[in-house]
């Protein structure tokens, strides 16, 4: 499921499946929506007319686009922070998060690596 920010609320769609739509305020509402307009199409809909995607074994992957990632995630991962683990200037990644400026496919692949990196770190942390 693509996730975008719009002005007023947050979208999702399938990329993969046409007709599955989810819309919310948060991106949990999001997912649930999500779980939900998958739920009606399978109760609702005889099996032929469901996307193909459904059928059979699936995954529901959220994929963001960077403006409503940066911006979603604010409040946990600074600019400051993300400048750290991404090699991006905090100033460059803000005009990114308000969209005044859209990343280059490069940049969006450094800042994907960067987090991927970090969230790799952060899975061999143990706490004692």
């Amino acid at each position: 499921m693509i996730i975008e920010k719009s002005r007023n609320y947050y979208g999702a769609y399938a990329e993969n499946g046409d007709g599955i739509y989810a819309a919310g305020n948060t991106i949990e509402e999001v997912q649930a929506d999500t779980i939900q307009a998958i739920n009606l199409i399978k109760s609702e809909l005889p099996k032929k007319q469901w996307p193909s995607a459904l059928k059979g074994q699936y995954e529901l992957v959220w994929k963001f686009d960077t403006e409503s990632f940066l911006q979603y995630y604010g409040d946990i991962l600074t600019l400051t922070g993300l400048q750290k683990i991404t090699g991006i200037n905090s100033k460059q990644l803000s005009h990114y998060a308000t969209g005044y400026r859209k990343p280059s496919p490069k940049t969006v692949s450094r800042i994907q690596d960067g987090i991927s990196r970090f969230a790799e770190m952060l899975n061999h942390v143990c706490l004692m």
